[in-house]
Formats: structure tokens, C-alpha cells, sequence
């Protein structure tokens, strides 16, 4: 069975049972709701997986899932780097549960954990904030702080990457809550 790179929620949900699905989310997203019968294998552990995730793909075609389909399309690519062929959900569990099919959630109650984009936007604007408030109320150099997220936010734009994600997935909120392995 073969998949195109980039798979419709209407297309998947049928063939689910014949595919390996893969959420690159933190584990505290993953947690949070997940297809059903998912792995779990956070986006910047797919190098480390690559020869697990290439012994799954030949077993059965992988299915990239995140919570939008953003980090699935980067994660498609990383893996094609290493020789895997995958595809991403195209929209992500958003739009899985939006065309209304169920989420794996673990047993217990409810974990709230934002989704990683969120927090990254939360962050950022956190630091523009204390960085012009220190500026106006301790010294003006401190502003500088404010210009350097906007630096970082700038480059994170031009080169589709995102050093503070990296650095916010690494936090224990985002690893509480994985399924082992692939």
C-alpha cells in the first residue's frame, strides 16, 4: 500500500487500521488526545528514532500526525532525509476531530497542556513585554531583551524554524504522559 505525502482526513480514517501512525507533538500534547492506536515520537526525537520509525514504515506505511499538520509536513521531510517515506495528516488531530472521529485520550482526568505553538506565542510575547516594562522602569538598555525575540522571531520566520519550541518542548509539562516506543 502506498500514501502520498500529504493525506486527507477522509482518505486516512478508513485506511487507519492498515497505516502506523506517528504524533511528532511533545508527550504533553500527545496526552492531551491522539489518533487512535498512535505512537508517540516527539519531533526532535525522529534523527534518534529514524532506524525504528524505518522498521515500522516497512511493516506498514507511516502516517505523520500533529496537532495542525505543520510540524507532520517538517517531520515528512526530516524522514526523507533518512530514507524513510511517510505521509502527513494534512490539518493534523485538529481536523481529525473536527470531522468528527475520536481522540485516544489516557485514562485519568483530563490533562490541560497548551499545544507547543501556543506556548511559544505566549512566551514570546511574555518576553516582549518584561523586556519593554524593565526598559521603562529600570533601564532603557533592557529593551534590548524585547528586540532580541523580535530578532529571533524574525529568523525563526526566514528559516521555518523555532529554537524557543525546541527549548519549550524539552519542559517536563510537554514530556509527562508519553506512550512508549514504535
Amino acid at each position: 500500500m502506498t500514501v502520498s505525502r500529504a493525506v486527507a482526513v477522509a482518505e486516512a480514517q478508513p485506511r487507519l487500521g492498515a497505516l502506523t501512525v506517528v504524533d511528532v507533538r511533545t508527550p504533553g500534547e500527545f496526552a492531551t488526545g491522539h489518533l487512535p492506536g498512535a505512537l508517540n515520537v516527539p519531533f526532535d526525537r525522529l534523527a534518534q528514532s529514524a532506524p525504528e520509525l524505518r522498521e515500522a514504515a516497512g511493516r506498514a506505511p507511516l502516517l505523520i500526525v500533529c496537532a495542525s499538520g505543520a510540524r507532520a509536513d517538517k517531520a515528512v521531510t526530516e524522514l526523507a532525509v533518512h530514507g524513510i517515506a511517510a505521509s502527513g495528516l494534512t490539518g493534523g488531530t485538529r481536523a481529525w476531530a473536527a470531522a468528527g472521529h475520536p481522540l485516544e485520550r489516557p485514562a485519568g482526568p483530563a490533562r490541560a497542556v497548551w499545544a507547543l505553538e501556543r506556548q511559544v506565542r505566549f512566551t514570546a510575547g511574555g518576553l516582549v513585554l518584561t523586556g519593554l516594562l524593565l526598559g521603562l522602569l529600570v533601564h532603557p538598555a533592557l529593551q534590548l531583551l524585547s528586540a532580541a525575540v523580535a530578532g529571533g522571531l524574525v529568523f525563526s520566520a526566514v528559516t521555518d524554524t523555532c529554537g524557543m519550541a525546541v527549548v519549550l518542548g524539552r519542559l517536563p509539562f510537554n514530556r509527562r504522559g508519553a506512550r512508549p516506543g514504535v
